[in-house]
């Protein structure tokens, strides 16, 4: 059930802090979103410590979903939280005017926030890119966040460009840095200072990027590692002598979250952990038989090796997890 006015007013806004799960979409056996396991999920990250929920990105396979399908995955997400921790929609669209209604419709069942990603499909030139995130930021009263990975989306949006967009538009607070390149974080902080909140977005740079200044992180890992990925984000945060120790042994499995597949990599660790279906959506089919082995070992090394006071410490292989 959508909120109605006074109740959207009640609703958390998004700080921009803390780890932030991009979250998957868990699909039941005929294909569709399956909304009691999207519910789990988010308690799952609530419960852990994250600071903000994030439906309907490219981890959760947002291009497979319907306008339709994004709407009710919002607002499932919405009533998930209930109130907890603000919902982040995430805003990607292969046209603008399809990006500016799909916004109206986050705010309309009670998302708080927006992570406005570059057009779909035609990556086009810088300006292009500017304009199509300019109106989907304009069309919409809620803060918003920009997303840059110019790796998955042709279009790199540098210091620049994101200080020009924020000098025009006083609802973007906050940036997703994807370049995998820590120094741009740096340098946007050094243009917009305390204007614009930087998150890391990429897991295996995340303690790099916090000790450049990233304030966030949109994280992947965090779906299957929910406790593992806080308590990293406030080691590094903190300066804590952990978090190094801690990086090593969850790198492997971080980086799962940096290769073409990641979609399908992260979604069979959530399914060897036992904590949903390894079920993605054409055009997306499950990984080879040798990359699924690959994957299973990297997890189960690392379970073997969980570090003392990890949630996953001492849980055996991941078959044993499972309840294989």
């Amino acid at each position: 059930m959508s909120p109605t006015p006074a109740d959207a007013r009640s609703l958390p806004r998004p700080t921009w802090r803390g780890v932030m799960p991009a979250i998957t979409t868990p699909f039941d056996a005929q294909g569709r979103v399956d909304d009691a396991a999207v519910t789990t999920r988010i308690a799952r990250a609530i419960d852990a410590g994250c600071s903000a929920i994030i439906p309907a990105g490219s981890l959760g396979e947002g291009n497979t979903l319907s306008a339709g399908e994004k709407r009710a995955l919002f607002a499932t997400s919405v009533e998930a939280c209930a109130g907890r921790v603000p919902v982040i929609a995430a805003i990607a669209a292969a046209g603008t005017a399809e990006g500016v209604a799909l916004a109206e419709a986050a705010r309309e069942v009670g998302c708080t926030g927006l992570m406005v990603l570059p057009p779909y499909v035609h990556s086009g030139d810088t300006r292009e890119v500017l304009t199509h995130i300019g109106a989907l930021i304009r069309a919409t009263p809620l803060p918003c966040m920009v997303y840059n990975n110019p790796g998955a989306y042709g279009a790199d949006l540098r210091a620049d460009a994101l200080c020009s967009l924020a000098e025009a538009h006083t609802n973007l607070k906050a940036v997703k840095e994807s370049s995998g390149d820590a120094r741009r974080i740096t340098a946007i902080i050094e243009r917009a200072g305390e204007r614009l909140a930087v998150s890391a977005g990429l897991d295996d740079v995340v303690v790099e990027g916090v000790r450049a200044g990233a304030v966030g992180w949109v994280a992947g890992l965090v779906n299957a590692f929910p406790v593992e990925s806080v308590r990293l984000f406030e080691a590094a945060r903190d300066g804590d002598p952990e978090a190094d120790a801690l990086y090593r042994w969850f790198l492997p499995l971080l980086r799962l979250d940096v290769v073409p597949d990641f979609v399908q990599r992260i979604k069979l660790v959530e399914e060897l952990l036992g904590q949903g279906s390894a079920r993605v959506r054409p055009p997306r089919l499950p990984l080879p038989e040798e990359d699924a082995t690959a994957v299973q070992r990297i997890l189960e090394t690392a379970l073997a090796a969980a570090p003392p006071g990890s949630a996953r410490a001492g849980a055996g292989s991941a078959g044993e997890e499972a309840g294989a």
